[in-house]
């Protein structure tokens, strides 16, 4: 109910973004708020240890994969997390973004709802492939939004997409293997099964694959460069996904597969370590930059180093401080990056080298900063001073040598320290006079703050502040969170524990560590000038980015030099590498041995040799003659021979549809035809006698491997469960349209998708480059006797048009109403139907002026669309696209036994239909978006008629 929910809300306010434009943002917040609300009120009956609310849709049930939800305290936080920060963003959108453009509304409003979808499924998945294709969904929903941003944006969100994408290949990987070895694809079941103990090897490839994928997503060392990249998003993207959601999957990942993997000395020791020094790196290049969003990204990165730290302690007590942590960060970050955004709008600039005296001219935004800066920083009595607490005595306390723990403790108050650091740049150097640098570059504008700049309205932001004072009112009231932070820090473990979190637990070691790092903190804020002249050193001649683009850059120059090596676009070459043939030859060979003896038996049916001979009286003259029209004749009647071949071996669905594929391709050829020339170009002897040879070599093995197919072998047991099953199973009765509909229907909607997909390529091609031989409207009409010719050829196919094409259209609809139980079904119909189209082409008395214009774009979405809603609706009586039955009464006596597979049917008819049509019009020139030269072609033609007429 609530993942569905979640789409309800992308589809109310994308119709909302057409009403009310910017506005909409106000009914996604309320949308997102409702649901935030929802999970908070249903989080009570998980806090419990071992508590939890699932629910299972079957998906793919002969391999135990299925639409299975699960909600516990850790599923639940950050259910609360993704939504109620999305209501936030989405409230802060309404103001942030222009009031033009509906257009770009509609779909930033549907990217970053969508993105929130694809969390709430990650976060709620009990199932493998299900936790994946979600995994997968954050990843293209985050490409799409940093590429819609603009000329720049483009590198950067490829950029991105390789390195989280790489990510999700290694979590494909670990899924497979844990599929595998534990036998389920539960992920509850999984996670509890003994192969983790069991299989050392085994726990610590998965650990290395989960710890991959999680650092990609989360930005982690040696992944980290791609958030600091992706800032060229809006800012309100860079809030919700790069601050507060998308970063956090990766976390949520690692909490998750905590309980088999804490513990585990690989999985503790790459956590830990690339934790920290991600942490510190971050901290290090946040001190190096002028930019207040880039300071936020790289801030961002640091702090969830940290967090990644403590989750590799793996203790009960890390990590229920890694999900309070996990919250304090959305809070504070959340606010800050919006922050960002608000400046950036008032003052115009986000450069801390430029900004001045903010503090006096936008109070509450200096406000607003304070409370989230402090938190970030780790301040009394902040959410932030909480977690940052806890997160130093678990780094103190790690377990093992006493080293250790003194060690990382040293490391988490060195990048602790830094944080302070760089949280005094953002307050210093955006709201007062600090100018940061005694050094300012010649091609800064160096003015001061124009005296306009003024405080943003309240609805701008009151969406910044809310999160702010929280983290303000959480600190003090942390045991608010006991339950929700027990119960998440439960479930991470895999087994019961009670948060007690306090905001002052006495004089402790992680109050003498604070005490320091504030210390620490004013010193090196006190040196932040020279800090900045060093600083601003390069340490590197190159950075992060320019490795990764490096490598993109590289492997496509690889992959173009390795290609060159066979690359040709001459289709002899391919076929007339003597190897290929012979591995045809060989192949063949193999196959037909064992029954090379049975190949020609002696009861043969005499209509076999009689319909050979009628194909190779086509195929032989086919490849003599040097007219293209008279070869695609014989081309043509070497197709009608094999259709009679299918019919006389029974198969009258496969005969339908070869006969139905040669008429309609023979139309299509025609209409190529007419511009080539008339005669094939003489070719050399030696190029016969090769291009002969291939031909008949693999001529000579299709042979044989069809006559050791067909016929020479008992049915199979596949076969004869059709035969005996298929009426029980589907209610049908013809065996090849239930194969399709039925039993095969996924793969026949991936066809049905290939077919769309194809059509759209036609007009794509055809649409950008003129067709040769093409010429404008105004030149292709010809004089007017030759008109009065055509006029008077075309004469008798458009009388059999006229009368005959509306009785082929309806034909082709009983053959899909038959199709279930006779011959028929949705790709014969559409055949049939496309012919009655066709023959309305080609009754026309120009290609220009065709009737059949209909808009073969929304056909091919028709049909992808039915189909979907088809496969969906299935779902409600046991799985994706498994057909529904109603037995219907008939006025006239008996029933109609009704199966919804006639809808995906349906779904198949459109869109073949619409290839065909596109494949007319594109080709004959009458193009959905060439309406104007169609209505001059009309003109043009009609005051010939009237000179002729004259």
């Amino acid at each position: 109910m609530l993942l569905g929910a979640t789409l309800v809300v992308v589809v109310v306010t994308m119709a909302a973004t057409v009403a009310i434009g910017r506005a909409a943002g106000w009914v996604a917040a309320a949308g997102l708020g409702a649901l935030a609300v929802a999970v908070a009120m249903r989080a009570s009956e998980v806090l419990e240890p071992g508590s939890v609310v699932s629910e299972s849709v079957p998906w793919m049930p002969t391999l135990d994969i299925a639409l299975r939800l699960r909600l516990d305290g850790l599923g639940a936080l950050f259910l609360i997390i993704v939504l109620g920060i999305g209501a936030l963003v989405m409230a802060y959108s309404a103001r942030y973004l222009s009031g033009r453009d509906i257009h770009r509304h509609t779909g930033y409003y549907a990217w970053m709802l969508l993105f929130a979808f694809a969390m709430t499924g990650l976060v709620l998945a009990d199932d493998l492939v299900l936790l994946f294709v979600f995994w997968e969904l954050t990843t293209l929903c985050s490409f799409f939004l940093i590429n819609r941003s603009g000329r720049k944006a483009s590198a950067p969100a490829v950029r991105t997409l390789l390195v989280t994408a790489m990510g999700g290949l290694a979590l494909l990987f670990a899924v497979v293997l844990i599929i595998a070895r534990t036998g389920t694809t539960v992920v509850s079941e999984a996670l509890a099964s003994d192969a983790w103990q069991a299989d050392g090897g085994f726990t610590a490839a998965v650990a290395v694959l989960v710890a991959i994928a999680a650092m990609t997503k989360s930005a982690q060392f040696p992944f980290h460069m791609w958030l600091p990249d992706a800032m060229v998003a809006p800012t309100p993207v860079s809030a919700y996904l790069h601050a507060a959601a998308m970063v956090k999957a990766g976390i949520y990942l690692l909490l998750l597969f905590s309980p088999a993997l804490a513990g585990t000395v690989v999985w503790q020791s790459i956590l830990v370590t690339t934790g920290l020094i991600t942490a510190i790196m971050g901290a290090v290049f946040a001190l190096r930059r002028f930019d207040l969003k880039e300071i936020m990204a790289y801030s961002t990165v640091s702090q969830l180093g940290f967090i990644v730290a403590i989750i590799g302690i793996g203790t009960p007590g890390a990590l229920a401080t890694a999900a309070l942590y996990t919250l304090g960060h959305a809070l504070f970050k959340a606010a800050l990056f919006m922050v960002v955004g608000i400046v950036d709008q008032q003052a115009g600039t986000r450069d801390i080298r430029l900004l001045r005296g903010l503090a006096r001219r936008m109070p509450v935004t200096f406000a607003t900063t304070l409370l989230a800066g402090l938190s970030m920083a780790g301040i009394f009595p902040l959410l932030g001073f909480v977690a940052k607490e806890y997160l130093l005595g678990g780094l103190a306390d790690p377990g093992g040598p006493a080293w250790l723990g003194v060690a990382l403790a040293a490391t988490g108050v060195l990048a602790a320290t830094a944080t302070f650091a760089y949280t005094a740049r953002i307050l210093l150097g955006g709201f007062t006079d600090y100018r940061g640098t005694e050094r300012v570059d010649d091609t800064l504008d160096t003015h001061r703050m124009p005296q306009m700049v003024s405080e943003a309205s309240p609805a701008f932001l009151a969406p910044a502040l809310a999160p702010a004072l929280a983290g303000l009112v959480l600190g003090p009231a942390i045991v608010w969170l006991h339950p929700l932070t027990g119960a998440a820090g439960s479930a991470a473990a895999g087994e019961p524990y009670t948060a007690t979190f306090a905001l002052f637990a006495g004089f402790t070691l992680e109050l003498a560590l604070s005490i320091t790092i504030i210390v620490l903190g004013l010193v090196v804020v006190s040196q932040r000038r020279r800090l900045d002249r060093v600083f601003e050193r390069r340490i590197l001649s190159f950075t992060a980015i320019d490795v990764v683009e490096k490598m993109r850059t590289g492997s496509i120059a690889l992959g173009a030099r390795v290609g060159d090596l066979t690359r040709t676009d001459g289709q002899a070459l391919h076929l007339g590498v003597p190897w290929i043939l012979l591995g045809i030859i060989a192949a063949a060979a193999i196959v037909v041995a064992p029954t090379a003896g049975a190949l020609i038996q002696p009861d043969e049916p005499w209509t076999d040799a009689v319909l050979f001979a009628l194909v190779a009286a086509t195929v032989i003259p086919t490849v003599l003659v040097r007219s293209r029209l008279t070869a695609l004749v014989l081309v043509g009647g070497a197709g009608f021979a094999v259709a009679i071949w299918f019919f006389a071996l029974g198969a009258i669905d496969v005969g339908l549809t070869q006969l139905l594929v040669e008429l309609l391709t023979v139309v299509a050829l025609v209409l190529i035809l007419r511009r080539l020339p008339r005669r094939f170009h003489r070719v050399s002897r030696q190029r016969t006698i090769v291009t002969a040879a291939i031909a008949l070599g693999a001529g000579f093995a299709a042979t044989l491997a069809t006559l050791a197919f067909t016929g020479r072998r008992e049915i199979s047991a596949v076969g004869q469960y059709f035969l005996d099953n298929v009426y029980i199973d589907t209610g049908g009765e013809n065996i090849v349209n239930t194969i399709l509909v039925d039993y095969r229907a996924l793969d026949t909607f991936g066809e049905l998708t290939v077919v769309a997909v194809a059509g759209i390529v036609v007009m794509a091609v055809l649409g950008t480059r003129r067709l040769i031989g093409e010429r404008d409207v105004a030149l292709a009409v010809p004089e007017t006797s030759a008109l009065a010719r055509s006029h008077d050829n075309t004469m008798p196919i458009r009388v059999v048009a006229h009368w005959t094409a509306p009785v082929i259209v309806v034909l082709s609809l009983y053959l899909l109403l038959r199709g279930h139980y006779e011959p028929g079904g949705g790709f014969i119909s559409a055949l049939v139907g496309a012919t009655g189209f066709a023959l309305f082409y080609l009754g026309a008395s120009a290609d220009r002026l065709a009737p059949v214009r209909w808009p073969y774009r929304g056909l091919f979405a028709s049909g992808i669309i039915v189909a979907v809603l088809t496969g969906v609706a299935g779902m409600a009586v046991g799985s994706f696209l498994r057909p529904i039955r109603f037995d219907i009464p008939l006025p006239w006596g008996g029933e109609y036994a009704f199966t919804s597979a006639l809808i995906f049917d349906l779904g198949v008819y459109f869109a073949v239909v619409a290839v065909v049509i596109a494949v007319l019009n594109e080709l004959g020139g009458v193009r959905e978006r060439h309406g104007e030269i169609v209505e001059r072609a009309k003109r043009s033609t009609e005051r010939a008629r009237e000179e002729v007429s004259a």
